[in-house]
Formats: structure tokens, sequence, C-alpha cells
């Protein structure tokens, strides 16, 4: 018996974040190469995808590129820019069927042309969509966009468009590349590791976490259901006692 009967769609997370974590030690532990397991994470993009629109999560975010990830080899980092784009032209149709709307954070500049073009038109065509917000981080870096937004502010305020004294979280929100979304309330981790790595950093302040051992390849829907089955079980207290949120 599945477990989704047992999910709550009351209670569902608004902001689900997860840091997609495990390819190459799968592709690894079959005796291929990195590619392979590249290749086998699209598809669980796709089931993972499609299981929260149905469920009624609003915004789904995936970690799928860091800025880090310049560093590892051209070859791979290549397969990776050809397998977004392949993505991209095949599943827009998918997004256009479930109402999902396409959106991405990151340096954008720094995306290969190609990539770019791919991308802007999947979320020009989706754009109008409203079931779900899918947001792929592309060379994405939290440290990266938090330095971004202190100079987009330092310059309004050497522009005495905003005051120092007006600066509060909001005007921070609004400079970040999430300004359009709300914060996380629950990020998901697979493969085992329990890091951030630098993944939404000022978005997670109060975000629920969720880790498990299963490589990337292998996360299924039930997987998924496990982790918000887990969400909701939680008391989520916000610096408040039990007593106060009662």
């Amino acid at each position: 018996m599945s477990l989704l009967s047992e999910i709550n769609t009351d209670n569902l997370p608004k902001h689900l974040a997860i840091i997609m974590d495990g390819n190459g030690r799968w592709a690894k532990q079959k005796g291929m190469l990195r590619a392979f397991g590249h290749e086998n994470g699209t598809k669980s993009v796709k089931k993972t995808v499609e299981a929260c629109a149905k469920l009624g999560i609003e915004n789904l975010t995936l970690y799928a590129f860091s800025t880090e990830n310049w560093n590892r080899p051209k070859l791979e980092v290549d397969t990776l820019m050809k397998l977004l784009i392949n993505s991209l032209k095949k599943e827009l149709e998918t997004l256009i069927k479930n109402n999902i709307r396409l959106n991405s954070i990151g340096n954008f500049e720094s995306l290969p042309k190609s990539v770019q073009k791919e991308l802007l038109e999947v979320i020009e065509k989706t754009k109008n969509n409203s079931r779900m917000t899918l947001t792929l981080a592309l060379s994405y870096g939290s440290r990266e966009e938090i330095i971004n937004a202190v100079k987009k502010i330092t310059t309004k305020v050497k522009n005495n468009i905003i005051s120092i004294d007006s600066i509060d979280e909001s005007i921070i929100n609004n400079h970040l590349y999430t300004h359009n979304l709300p914060d996380v309330d629950l990020v998901i981790r697979t493969s085992g590791e329990h890091r951030i790595s630098n993944f939404l950093l000022w978005q997670i302040a109060y975000a629920e976490f969720y880790f498990i051992d299963v490589l990337w390849p292998d996360f299924s829907e039930e997987n998924l259901y496990e982790a918000i089955i887990s969400y909701q079980k939680r008391e989520r207290r916000f610096g408040k006692t039990s007593e106060q949120i009662k």
C-alpha cells in the first residue's frame, strides 16, 4: 500500500527544496561513467516533479548545478549542460500538460549561450502556468547570491533610493534571486550526506531537513512521500514554545 494515503494535503510544505546528490556514486557502483548517473538522475527529476504537482506542492526548487560544480572535469560539465538542454526540450510538453511554470535562479550569464537560449524559451512558454513553480538552481551559490544582494542594496543606499534605516528582512528578500518565492519549508538531501552545500542559506533559516541514504537516481515517489510524512509529524515553532503555537 502506498504511503500517499498517509499524507495530509492540508499540511504540505509550500516550498520544497531538494539537493539531488549521488548521481556519480550511483554510476560508479554500476561500473559506469558519471555521465550515466546524471542521465538516470533526470528520470528521478521527472518522477519527482510530477509527484509534487499531483500532491499540490506549490513550489519545488531543485539544486541542479552549483557555482562550485564548474570546477568538475570539463567532460562532466559539458555532459551536464547537454543533458540540461535535452531535458528542457524533452520535458516542455510535460510542463505544459501539468500546468507547471519553470523558473531559474543563479548566475545566468555564466551558463553556455545554448543553455541560456533553451532555458529562456521554456520559461517564456510556461510563464502563465499556475499549478506549481519549478525552480532550477543553475550555476547557483547562496553566498554569491547574498553578495550580489548586498551590492544592489548598497548601490541604492548610495544613490538615496533607500535609507540604511529602512533595510530589513523584506528589503534583503526583494534583492535575492528568490524574491518571488516563499521561504523554504522542507529541504531533502539524498545520498546520505548531511551538508547544505551553499544552497539557499538565507531562505532555509526555519526549514525542516530530511536526509536520506538513497542515491538520487534511485529516489522514488515513495521516498518523497516518506519525507513529507516526516515533515508533517514535526512541530514547527519558529523560536516559540510549544504552548505558544497551540
